[in-house]
């Protein structure tokens, strides 16, 4: 029998916090608090608070999850720093080190307390339906204990992945956390040119997104590497090859994919400057 997990502090429970609460309900979950204005009920027996002043000081999660909106979550850090006395910290918040965290947390705690442990976390929207990609990064003051722990925790919503240097984040966050906007992308472009080439609207996107949805789907289930199951289905000198010649040639695909993982890496580290401390 799966062990229940221990009791959590959740802190914003919107499309990514709510998707991981889904996922630690059905794993079963200690009697938990979440804190957020806008969901309507949690299950029992389990405490829904607007505000983590409604959270009883004497409570001791096993961890603690950021899912705030970024830009908020500065207002909140004042109370989570008491909490994160006794209890880490995983940060689902993009743009945020573990660094800046870390001194802002410290910042508010009795002096002499022992160095916060924050845990930082770039997740992606497949998780909403349990088909999420989350990459991780823990500083060395983490023990192996809370790192298995988050690996469990984060695997209620899909795959969980570590990356040994805090930096490899924002390649993570330019290929996985954005990726999805490539291939829905890809649909989109897909589905207008059907249209384009006179097939019905209805009947573009239905090809469109199948096609990618179960090309994706066989690319998980077979284990074949990509490149592998693209010459399995590219004939030689067929349609797809002459198609291919076109995406893959000098200034294409590969140039212009490169190009715009480059962009979006430089945009997370730009992200994930220094922040004022609280």
């Amino acid at each position: 029998m799966t062990e229940t997990l221990p009791p959590l502090l959740l802190v914003g429970c919107g499309k990514m916090g709510g998707a991981m609460l889904d996922g630690w309900l059905k794993e079963g979950l200690a009697p938990s608090f979440i804190v957020d204005r806008h969901r309507d009920s949690v299950p029992a027996p389990h405490h829904l608070v607007r505000s983590l002043d409604d959270v009883p000081a004497d409570f001791r999660p096993g961890m603690i999850i950021l899912a705030t909106k970024p830009q908020k979550v500065d207002a909140v850090l004042p109370t989570v720093a008491q909490f994160a006395l006794h209890a880490p910290v995983i940060s689902v918040l993009a743009g945020r080190t573990v660094k800046s965290l870390t001194d802002a947390l410290a910042a508010l705690q009795p002096p002499g307390s022992p160095t916060p442990i924050v845990i930082r976390t770039m997740p992606n929207t497949p998780s909403a339906i349990g088909q999420g990609m989350t990459v991780c990064y823990a500083p060395p003051i983490a023990t192996p204990a809370q790192r298995r722990l988050c690996t469990r925790l984060l695997r209620a919503v899909g795959e969980v992945a570590w990356v040994e240097h805090e930096d490899q984040i924002d390649i993570v966050t330019s290929i996985s956390g954005s990726g999805p906007a490539y291939v829905f992308l890809l649909a989109e472009l897909l589905e207008q040119l059907g249209v384009a080439d006179g097939l019905p609207p209805d009947l573009a996107r239905l090809i469109a997104r199948q096609t990618v949805s179960g090309a994706g789907a066989l690319m998980q289930q077979s284990g074949i590497d990509a490149a592998t199951l693209r010459h399995n289905v590219t004939s030689p000198n067929g349609t797809t090859q002459k198609a291919l010649e076109v995406l893959m040639a000098d200034g294409a695909w590969p140039a212009t994919l490169a190009a715009a993982l480059k962009a979006g890496a430089k945009r997370a580290r730009e992200l994930s400057g220094p922040q004022p401390v609280s």
